[in-house]
């Protein structure tokens, strides 16, 4: 940095284009040049005129040692934790894009910089995409120390560990790692960080670019990360050996390593009984496969397999399908385009015109397909039952990934009949099995097979009998109740 004050406003100004809400104020201490700068835009005006401006306008003592002294003035009068001096460019603009407030004094080539933040982010809300009936209603918000301070509350453990990180050259986000450093697995924390490390990118606007960025070259259509709003999950996790990822500016929080089950499982099965949560989870390990098959084997029964079906039924099926005059592969991709149509447009669209849409959709034109021979009555009531097994998941990336899942078996079934399901199928299991999430394999605790994890894994059991954390995410201090050790 150059030691002449207007030299160091200057080049400031210039590397943000002299935009317009660089506001610098100019006055003089012992007729020595002082100055602060801030940005209106992220600043609050308030703050800077009630305690800097009256902590700048006490007499220094001494012209002597002037910057330490003016330092020391602010440490102590102005009551702020976040108090420090800086002597580079990046850093400075760096802060001052995060709300902070830069005093300079002619003659030295550092600054000090305190917070000065406005409030620009909302409060905490009841969750929206994560709603549940029973149980804790905030989520996580924009603002990273909130959410920070969400997961605190829960977790008063010393051993909760946070550690910052920038990634992105030009936003330069912060990004948190959250663990519970005597439970989580220290291999997985060190691979983490070495990941987070190599992100060489421009940018990072919201926690799912970290997501898409962590993930290896294993493609797979199914997510391996967890992407939560909901702080009591994000606490059971770090509970169990996870470790969460906490990224400045989204009310999003990553959790990994992830396993295919953690998606059939919800917070809320822990707030009822043992028993109703055992079989809602069971309803949807049973819902995940209907919608994935339920049209392949349709299609598969009525063009190659019709010896497997009844005749009295098959006769049915004959009859309903008569005036249609596409085959059936073509009927129920008509039908499956249109309903993930209609489920776009609801989603885009504002809640007040969501009914109206699915009224048109569902209704109308489903109705005027029937009528008109266009379809079968047996074709919607197939990828009905499909759809709405769809919709027990509230996570759109395993929504999304039962979505293509269904038309590759759709299409498997197309040209192999059952056999072409049964082996998409042996495939499916196949890539399921070789994916790892930071040395986890996806399909734990199936497999590798552990009996104690996959009851639990399947079913709930109560508090009392779950005695240790899942030993496929970490193998030290497993037990929940009784010893820590």
């Amino acid at each position: 940095m150059n030691k002449e004050l207007d030299k160091i406003i200057k080049h400031i100004k210039d590397m943000n284009g002299n935009s317009s809400d660089i506001n610098v104020r100019y006055f003089n201490i012992h007729k020595e040049k002082v100055a602060f700068m801030f940005l209106e835009s992220v600043a609050n005006d308030d703050k800077i005129s009630n305690f800097l401006g009256k902590s700048l306008s006490i007499s220094v003592r001494s012209k002597k040692n002037l910057f330490e002294n003016l330092f020391d003035s602010i440490n102590n009068t102005i009551p702020n934790s976040k108090v420090k001096i800086i002597d580079n460019y990046d850093d400075i603009f760096y802060h001052l894009a995060s709300g902070f407030t830069c005093v300079f004094v002619d003659g030295y080539n550092k600054a000090i910089t305190l917070e000065t933040k406005a409030l620009l982010d909302r409060s905490v809300t009841e969750a929206t995409s994560e709603p549940v009936l029973k149980g804790p209603k905030d989520c996580f918000i924009e603002n990273i120390l909130a959410n920070m301070g969400l997961i605190r509350k829960r977790i008063k453990d010393p051993n909760l560990y946070f550690e910052e990180t920038k990634v992105g050259r030009r936003t330069k986000t912060k990004v948190v790692i959250g663990y519970i450093k005597d439970i989580a697995d220290e291999e997985k924390v060190n691979l983490l960080k070495k990941k987070l490390e190599k992100i060489n990118i421009d940018g990072i606007i919201d926690s799912n670019y970290i997501k898409e960025l962590l993930t290896d070259n294993q493609k797979s259509f199914l997510p391996r990360v967890i992407s939560t709003e909901r702080p009591d999950l994000t606490a059971m996790g770090l509970l169990d050996g996870k470790i969460a990822i906490i990224v400045e500016n989204t009310p999003y929080v990553l959790l990994l390593p992830t396993v295919f089950a953690d998606f059939f499982n919800s917070t809320e099965d822990y707030y009822t009984k043992p028993f109703n949560a055992s079989f809602t989870r069971i309803l949807r390990y049973i819902a995940f496969f209907i919608a994935i098959l339920v049209p392949p084997f349709y299609i598969a029964v009525t063009t190659f397999n019709m010896e497997i079906v009844p005749s009295s039924l098959l006769i049915s099926f004959s009859i309903q399908r008569e005036s249609v005059p596409f085959p059936t592969i073509i009927e129920v991709l008509i039908l499956v385009i249109s309903y993930e149509i209609l489920r776009e447009a609801d989603t885009r669209k504002p809640q007040i015109m969501g009914a109206s849409i699915s009224i048109v959709g569902a209704l109308i034109l489903g109705e005027a397909a029937v009528s008109a021979g266009v379809i079968s009555p047996i074709v919607v009531i197939v990828i009905s039952i499909s759809a709405v097994s769809g919709m027990g998941f509230n996570d759109p990336d395993i929504t999304n990934a039962i979505r293509i899942w269904r038309i590759l078996f759709m299409l498997a079934a197309c040209l192999f009949g059952i056999v072409g399901i049964v082996i998409l199928f042996i495939i499916f299991i196949t890539k399921l099995n070789s994916i790892e999430v930071l040395g986890t394999p996806y399909l734990a605790p199936l497999s590798p097979f552990s009996l104690k994890d996959f009851k639990n894994s399947l079913t709930r059991f109560p508090q009392q009998k779950i005695k240790t954390r899942p030993t496929y995410f970490n193998k030290k201090n497993i037990n929940r109740i009784g010893s820590d050790k």
